[in-house]
């Protein structure tokens, strides 16, 4: 499917109405102009409460009382002492910011450390530092793509990587999810350069992507592989080197990986991991590294922490996941719809996207913290709650998770 066939969002502005041929005055007649620019918000903002779409800003305490089954802290480091020694640490010596873009005063030896670091331990050539995933993603795909390459995209992707298709000016086909027939099908008839780009773990199920069987696709028709491992590093492969190091994929040449700092490693930002030329094509090309500022000493000296913390501990990762498929297995012995997990993400479905936003309030009046996932943010407009199986839960917190979830559910 052409990447231009997709719906149009909910929060896309809604067409103007027709201008008004009766001669008689609106209800803004004799306002200044500048005051009706934005009318048509109203229009967007009743739309989105009529389909109990209405997402809210909800600071967090620096100490939450609920107990967190909603954020990406896959092995909960992001508290850890020596990741936010790390931090601070980077933060006195290098300062608050990166000063600049990384071409120019935004790189340091520590972004150097952490690209060195990172690549060694996921099985790649190399890795480039961005300031976050979206950036890498965005990087990753418009730089390696362009006019006359054709790009196929899975149907769960990750908006950034829809967003990068988009920006592209590549053709784009959509290809069934998790399906390499699809993908086979789609590259059928090109003659050109083509870049098949996928999760490795969709954020929404949790299901992992078939990537031997995609790599094979793509080799049988001369593509490239993209793959982000975003919820894959920390909680997948051998002490959580990731998705593409378990399938056997890491560091083989028309393999590309990206990933965020910010889930397993706790910190913030983006990388993109690959053969050399390739990253040394998108510190000369790609436009989310070139004219962005660097990541924050304090991101890249918490990361690089909590990576060594990862090395020197693989028990974390195989922990995350024994979280998750407990969860899974008491949630569906209850009579919940869970999904079965690949990884550390735990999706259990709701009725409606308005029964899905009153079981994540309830379950926070009870004390727990869930994710919860509505269309536009879900590609088949099934709603959720999405559980974060942390690898530093204790037997007794999985157990009041359960009981607040199972309590709380929706009676239909």
């Amino acid at each position: 499917m052409p990447q231009d066939s997709a719906p149009p969002l909910l929060y896309d502005a809604p067409p103007a109405p027709p201008a008004e041929s009766s001669g008689e005055p609106s209800a803004a007649a004799g306002a200044p102009a500048h005051q009706a620019a934005f009318d048509w918000l109203e229009t967007a903002r009743a739309e989105r409460q009529r389909v109990g779409l209405v997402r809210t800003l909800r600071p967090r305490p620096a100490d939450s009382p609920l107990l967190d089954l909603a954020s990406n802290d896959y092995l909960g480091l992001a508290r850890h002492p020596e990741v936010t020694h790390g931090a601070a640490e980077a933060a006195h010596r290098w300062g608050a910011g990166a000063t600049g873009s990384r071409l120019v005063t935004g790189s340091t030896e520590l972004h150097d450390r952490l690209e060195e670091e990172l690549a060694a331990f996921c099985g790649f050539e190399a890795a480039l530092v961005l300031s976050s995933g979206y950036a890498a993603n965005l990087a990753a795909v418009t730089a390696l793509t362009g006019p006359g390459t054709l790009v196929v995209s899975d149907a769960g992707n990750h908006a950034s990587l829809i967003d990068g298709c988009r920006l592209s000016r590549a053709r784009t086909e959509i290809a069934a999810h998790a399906d390499p027939d699809a993908v086979r099908t789609a590259l059928t008839g090109h003659d050109g350069r083509a870049l098949v780009v996928t999760d490795a773990v969709f954020s929404v199920d949790g299901d992992a992507a078939p990537l031997p069987a995609l790599a094979a696709a793509c080799r049988s028709r001369g593509a490239a592989l993209l793959v982000d491992d975003a919820h894959g590093l920390g909680v997948l492969g051998e002490g959580g080197r990731g998705a593409l190091s378990a399938a056997g994929l890491a560091g083989d040449g028309d393999v590309v990986a990206t990933m965020t700092l910010s889930k397993s490693l706790g910190s913030q930002g983006g990388a993109v991991l690959g053969p050399a030329r390739v990253i040394e094509h998108l510190v000369n090309t790609a436009r989310t590294f070139i004219f962005d500022t660097g990541l924050a000493p304090a991101a890249a000296g918490g990361a690089l922490a909590a990576l060594r913390l990862l090395a020197r501990e693989p028990h974390r990762a195989a922990r995350a996941g024994e979280v998750a498929r407990t969860l899974h297995a008491r949630l569906t012995a209850a009579g919940l719809a869970a999904v079965r997990p690949d990884a550390a993400v735990v999706s259990v479905r709701a009725p409606s996207p308005d029964a899905a936003v009153r079981w994540a309030a309830d379950c926070r009046a009870a004390g727990l913290a869930v994710g919860c996932f509505r269309p536009p943010s879900v590609p088949d407009g099934i709603s959720r709650l999405r559980l974060t199986a942390r690898g530093d839960l204790t037997d007794g917190q999985i157990d009041r998770a359960v009981g607040i979830i199972v309590a709380t559910a929706p009676a239909d």
